[in-house]
Order: structure tokens, then sequence, then C-alpha cells
């Protein structure tokens, strides 16, 4: 009799199983992983990935945003009539032919439905041959049709005689915005086809959670800001676009003051309840920035810098001298005279950390430098167009920095604001795009300029006020110390080039093991070594580790930040899957380049993966190259060396060799009595129980 509703899974478990689910997964890290291999290639693999990726992500963002300002230059006339004495802020407005109203709604309908294309394929209701047609024709039709009214609304017959009564609203000025978006962000469009036909990546968009939570977000902020500016419009009487630019410095928190502010009982108890909403849509638009800039523009810049970083130090190793520079200011010994494997690869080992750790502060103060340029730039740009469209006023340039200043910043003083319509939409395109950068800068301020503030503040207080176990003179020494490298301040951490001791290794592996072992395990470990079946008993407490190693690597999986193992650790785990680090056959020097063999894909962070590879840790294949945390290669590596394993139970011959670990790897070097082995093993066992135990009664 069939259970009802089983059958169905089993049947699709069944298919996984011989479909290999890992092989998929195994694939997409390797293509990933292509664009470390070179920085030529990194920058190629960089361009299409910014056509496949950042291109529909840009234009599902800030078509919303076009689509919005074209609902603003939509709903309201285009010309202004000027009365004697006032200015175009409070003029009079202007019928606009009927054309130009028709013209209008047509180019905004076609936006509109490029935009509902593009979201449909993005969700997969629409397949990509037919909804990438209709996204770019439409864009680019909608931008047409707004640069033809924009031209035909400058000339000379568009105007209203005498001229000095005439002026163009914000609508004009919404207008041009929207065109300039709808053509660029369609351009970008045309790059992601053009990718995708070439066969750069797959005919469809694979945007993470995070892509399309942004893209939701600011069509949710953008309809939240025009239905508040709507509402109040009615409630305090003013023009609808005049409550656009009110509900933008109101969200956003500038707070620029000047005439548009709540005045009636209603409007202000109606603001209570709308700054609110506001505000917090603005900050989930915010953290879905930083959480986007963290998740892709971090990992991939850290590969490369590492690669990069790491070609350059290879490339400084001199043998004749035995030193390896790692910066301007920064030599170390490197040298194989007198060390053992293990030893060479511990020190290769620590180069390599060191190598990550100045790759990584690359890498932290480049991206300050790109943020803080495109912060400049927003700001030095935006007063020049301040300064011009503000001429009634008679702002000069320095007036226009202080105005983008305190608005930037947020401040808000209200002691100077923009009047002119054509200062009003500006600044509410200007403010929007201020989000994404002053986000994107504030962030990574955080782990550059605020974070060597903070450690020199900690570090004058120790040598003040708060002296810390060094004394004053002892820390002034270790920081000066720190300072070469890079670290003022490390949280207490020293770091140094390793210890070298043969016997670390050994000793973490036994403690290791004495964690895991249970007292049900010590009874069968007894009950097979008394029948003799100790190969068997080995490959039980062998596979028994993987599956307790596992459980424990989960864990530091979604550690933050990433979880990095030091040496003796990875000599343990890499000793689990089966790589010996005290073989040299398995290893071989550092080289600057790769060699693969043709048409095959590049291997970065493979650690050879029981290929027979020969491999460094200064290498490309080493387990700290490439675009997974040290806890997500372990993680795959021991449960493929499980599953393998599982496999091995079934073939008479695999269970005649012996595992990697076993249970002689639990003897101490201490208390052996040389007459029986088996003995002493029990008496290590138990040793290790009693460390055990102890260790988790602390």
């Amino acid at each position: 009799m069939n259970d009802p509703g089983l059958e169905e899974p089993a049947q699709q478990a069944a298919e996984d199983v011989e479909k290999n689910v890992y092989e998929e997964d195994k694939k997409k890290a390797e293509a990933e992983e292509q664009d470390f291999l070179d920085p030529r290639q990194a920058a190629f693999a960089s361009r299409w990935w910014f056509a496949s990726t950042a291109c529909p992500l840009i234009a599902g963002t800030f078509g919303p945003i076009a689509n919005a300002f074209s609902i603003c230059a939509l709903v309201e006339k285009w010309r202004v009539y000027i009365p004697l004495g006032s200015d175009e802020g409070h003029g009079s407005k202007v019928e606009d032919p009927k054309w130009l109203v028709a013209v209008n709604s047509i180019s905004l309908v076609f936006a509109l439905a490029a935009n509902i294309a593009l979201l449909l394929n993005m969700t997969r209701r629409l397949s990509f041959a037919i909804a990438q047609p209709i996204t770019i024709i439409g864009w680019f039709l909608a931008s047409f049709l707004l640069i033809a009214l924009v031209a035909v609304a400058s000339t000379n017959t568009f105007r209203i005689q005498p001229t000095t009564q005439h002026a163009l609203s914000q609508a004009f000025y919404y207008g041009i915005m929207a065109a300039g978006l709808y053509f660029i962000i369609a351009s970008l469009m045309i790059m992601t086809v053009y990718g995708a036909y070439r066969g750069h990546y797959p005919k469809e968009f694979r945007l993470t959670p995070s892509q399309r939570t942004l893209m939701l977000q600011t069509i949710s902020f953008m309809f939240y800001l025009l239905l508040g500016a709507f509402i109040f419009s009615k409630v305090e009487g003013w023009n609808f676009l005049d409550a656009v630019y009110w509900a933008d410095f109101t969200l956003l928190t500038v707070g620029v003051g000047g005439e548009f502010v709540p005045k009636t009982h209603t409007g202000r108890t109606l603001l209570f309840f709308y700054a609110f909403g506001g505000i917090v849509s603005l900050g989930l638009v915010i953290g879905s920035i930083r959480s986007l800039v963290l998740e892709r523009g971090k990992e991939k810049m850290a590969a490369r810098f590492t690669e990069i970083k790491r070609r350059k130090v290879v490339a400084s190793i001199d043998d004749e001298n035995r030193k390896i520079r790692l910066g301007w200011f920064e030599k170390i010994e490197f040298s194989e005279k007198g060390l053992d494997e293990a030893q060479r690869r511990e020190q290769e080992f620590n180069v390599m950390r060191r190598i990550q750790e100045k790759a990584e502060g690359n890498r932290r103060y480049t991206a300050l430098a790109m943020s803080s340029t495109a912060a400049f730039l927003l700001w030095f740009l935006g007063a020049v167009v301040f300064m011009n469209s503000e001429k009634p006023q008679g702002w000069s340039y320095f007036v226009s920095l202080y105005f983008s200043f305190t608005s930037l910043m947020t401040i808000g003083y209200g002691d100077i604001s923009p009047t002119s319509n054509s200062g009003k939409a500006f600044f509410v395109f200007w403010t929007l795009l201020a989000v994404p950068t002053l986000t994107i800068l504030i962030s990574n301020m955080g782990n550059t300029v605020i974070k060597a503030f903070r450690d020199l503040t900690i570090w004058v207080g120790s040598i003040t006020v708060l002296p810390d176990d060094h004394g004053a003179r002892g820390t002034l020494k270790v920081g000066f110390q720190r300072l070469k490298r890079g670290k003022l301040y490390n949280g207490g951490r020293e770091g140094g080039a390793g210890t070298r001791d043969t016997g670390a290794a050994e000793k973490m592996m036994q403690d290791r093991l004495a964690e895991h072992i249970e007292e049900d395990e010590l009874a069968e470990a007894d009950e097979a070594g008394e029948h003799g079946d100790s190969l068997e008993r080995d490959v039980h407490f062998y596979h028994y580790i993987l599956a307790k190693e596992l459980r424990h690597i989960m864990r530091d999986v979604d550690a933050s930040p990433p979880k990095q193992y030091t040496y003796q650790e990875w000599n343990y785990y890499l000793r689990l899957i089966g790589q010996n680090e005290n073989n040299a056959s398995a290893h071989r020097k550092p080289r600057i380049h790769e060699e693969r063999k043709p048409n095959t894909q590049p291997d970065l962070g493979t650690a050879d993966e029981g290929e027979g590879d020969k491999w460094s840790w200064l290498g490309v294949r080493s387990p700290l190259m490439g675009n997974a945390s040290e806890a997500e290669w372990l993680l795959q590596r021991i449960s493929a060396t499980l599953e393998r394993e599982m496999l091995r139970i079934r073939d008479p011959r695999a269970r005649k060799e012996p595992p990697p670990i076993s249970m002689a790897d639990l003897r101490s070097s201490e208390g052996k009595t040389g007459a029986d082995p088996e003995q002493d093993l029990k008496k290590d066992i138990g040793a290790a129980e009693i460390r055990r135990r102890a260790k988790h009664d602390m």
C-alpha cells in the first residue's frame, strides 16, 4: 500500500541523486571564479557582468523614477505667465496645445509599457525575446517624443509675448530629465541584449533577492512620494509640483523650509504619519543599496585585488637575499633553509594571509576614493546647476556650494532655498541621486576613516589616561610596529609570522579530535579493537569525525566578519579531506601565472580536490583564493569527501585502504609504554575523553 503524498517527493529525490545536484553549483562557481584569473580577463568579465546584472538593475531602479518624472511633466502646464512684480515661481499657468498633451500622454504610455515588460521579464512572466524589444523600443520612443516636445517648447513660437513675461514651468524640466533617463536606460538595455545574444550569459535575468528588493522598494518609495504630494497639494492648496518638491525634501529629511510648510491643522496632522512612513521607506531603500554594494561589489573587488597583489608579491621573491616584498616598506624573510615541509607551508600560508590583509586594505581605500569622487562631483556639479538656475536670486558659486553642502548633509538650515522652476525640479532629481551616493560613501568610510579614527583613539588612550598592560613605552613600541603593518590597533590580537612549531599542528589535531569523542564512540572503539578489526574502527571513526566537523563548520558559514582559520586548523581540515601538509609530493613552489590545460576552466581556490594536481598557498589554486569564504570552501570539500566515502563503502578494495584520520591520531607524546600499542591507544582515548570533559565543564 502506497503512502499518499510520498511517491512524488521520493521520485524527485531519486532524480536528484541521478543528476548530482552538486554539479550545477560547481559549474556556477567555476564560471564566477573565471573572472579573477588575470586583470585583463577580469576587466572583460566585469564588463559583461555590468551588462548582465548592473544594466537591468539600473534600468529597473531608475525606470520608475523616470516614470514619476513623466507624470510630473504631464499633469501640469509647461508655460507660465509672469505678471509684473512677480516671479516664475508664482506666475499664472498657460494652457498647453492639445497636441502637446497628446504626445506627452503617448510618451508616458510607451514608458509604462516598457517598464512593465521589463518587470514581467525579471519575474519570468514574459520571455526575454518578447520583453526586451518592448522595453528598449518603448523607452526610446518615450525619450524621442519628450525630446521633440522639449525642442518645440524651447522655440520662439511656443513662447508668450513679450518674452520678459514668459517662463517654463517645472513640468518642462521634469520632461527633460525623464527624456534623459529613458534614453540612458534604453541604451543600457541594448548592452544587455547584445551580450545575451553573443552568448556571454543566458537570455534571462538572474537578479539576487536584494537586487529585486531594491527595485520594488524604489517603486514603492516613488509612489508614496507622489501620492503624498497629491494629498498635501489638495490640503494645503499648493501646486502639485510644488508639493512634489516639498515631499522630496521632507522625506529625505533635508528640511529646506521656505514658503512650503504645512499650515493647516489637517496638513500638520497628516505630516506625523506621512513623514514617519516615508522615512521608514527611505531607510529600507538605503539598507538595500548598502547590502547590494557589500554583496557584489566588495566580493568582486576583493578577489581581483587579492590576485593582483599575489602576483606582485610572488614576483618579488628574492632567492639570493631570501626576502619577499609585501609593500613599499615591508619585507619579510622567505627562506626554505632548515625548514621541514610543514614549516615551509606555514611560511607560505602566513605570507598569503598578509597578502589578503593588504589587498583588503587596498580595496577599501579604492572603494572610498571612488565613492568620495562621486560625492564631490555631485556636490560641485550640483552647485553649478543651482548657480545658473538661481541667477534671479543672485546666487554665487560659493552660495550654491553652501546650499548644496547643507542639503547633501541633510542639515537644512532653510536660510536659502531654490525658488526657480528649474531649481526646484533639479533639486528633486539631485537629492534622489544623493541617496545612493552618500549611502555608499558612508559605508566605505565605516571600514576606513572611521575605523582608523577609532583605532587611533584607543591607542592614544592607552598611552595617556587608560594605559594597557604594556605600559606607555611598551604601547608606543607595539603601536609603531603595528603601524608599519598598517594596523595601529588590532583589538588585542598580535599578528605575527607564525610559530613554526611542528608540534602545534599535531597537538591541535589531538585536541580537536578529543572534542568529538563521545562515550559510545569509546565503547565501539574498544569493541572493534578487542576483535582485532582496527581498520573498521578507524573508518567508522573517520566518518564520524567528518559528520561532526560538517556541523561545526556550518556555524561558521554565516559568521560576520567571515571566519578565518589558523594554519593549524587548515592543516587539520586538509588532513580530513586527504591532503597532508607534510607530504611534499602534492606541493609546488608558487607561480605568478597559472598553467592549465586547453579548453578547461580556471581553477581558483580548489586546492587539488583529489585530482592529483600540485598547489601552493601562494598560487591560484590556494584555498585562500577565489570568491568563496573559507568556511564555504571547507563545507563544500568536507561534504564532498563524506559523500565520496559513503560511495567507497560499496567497493571491497576501498575498504582495505586506511582513512586519513584514525584513532591513532589521538596519541599524545607522553605516557607511552612501547609494549602494547592497543593499550597505549586506550590510554590516549581515555586521556582525550578527560580533556574533552574538562573543556566542556569550563
